[in-house]
């Protein structure tokens, strides 16, 4: 079984079980990351009585932790609709999955939806305007509303939506040779507000 290296606390490694679960891109399960969170520090998350069973109370109140600022805010949710990783979630996660040792970071293949979704979200981003302008030099000519339709997000999306359209963005496009460079502007540019029209 993975052992997890003693720098990591509990927050920390229920966010990477969330990572390893497939919460970059969408909300996922608090008994599937309950079980991740146990392969990667046996013995953290269980009965002290019952070490052969997971304390799924405590990997909740991880979850919960890891949601905190205080905490660093690495993720977003609750048990009734899911837990996905915020954009600094995602940060940590991938640089510190090689924390954990022996960690198994082979992922499910893609299904047929998610190969259809991904051919065409990345053949929309790459006819939007705000795409079209970063390619021939005019970052600054980009306006939030265009930043904020690469993304499809508008006034009426939460914040929590907002972070995770972008976060699911750069999860699923972030090696994209065409693509990495124009969300991460994107990106900043619809957090920081930008110019309107």
């Amino acid at each position: 079984m993975a052992k997890v290296k003693n720098g990591l606390s509990n927050h920390e490694i229920v966010t990477l079980a969330v990572y390893l679960v497939g919460g970059d891109t969408q909300r996922v399960d608090t008994e599937d990351i309950a079980i991740k969170a146990n392969e990667l520090a046996p013995g953290r998350f269980t009965w002290r009585k019952y070490p052969n069973q997971i304390n799924i109370d405590t990997v909740r109140k991880r979850l919960w932790d890891a949601a905190t600022p205080a905490k660093g805010q690495y993720l977003t949710g609750s048990e009734k609709e899911g837990w996905m990783l915020t954009s600094a979630g995602l940060t940590f996660a991938t640089s510190n999955i090689a924390s954990a040792e022996s960690a198994d970071l082979s992922k499910e293949r893609l299904g047929l939806r998610q190969k259809q979704w991904l051919r065409n979200e990345r053949a929309r981003m790459l006819s939007t305007e705000a795409f079209a302008k970063i390619q021939n030099g005019a970052t600054d000519a980009v306006t939030t509303r265009e930043a904020e339709e690469f993304f499809r997000i508008d006034a009426y999306v939460s914040s929590n939506s907002r972070e995770q359209k972008i976060t699911r963005a750069l999860s699923a496009f972030g090696n994209d040779v065409e693509l990495s460079r124009v969300i991460k502007l994107l990106a900043a540019k619809v957090k920081s507000g930008g110019k309107k029209q």
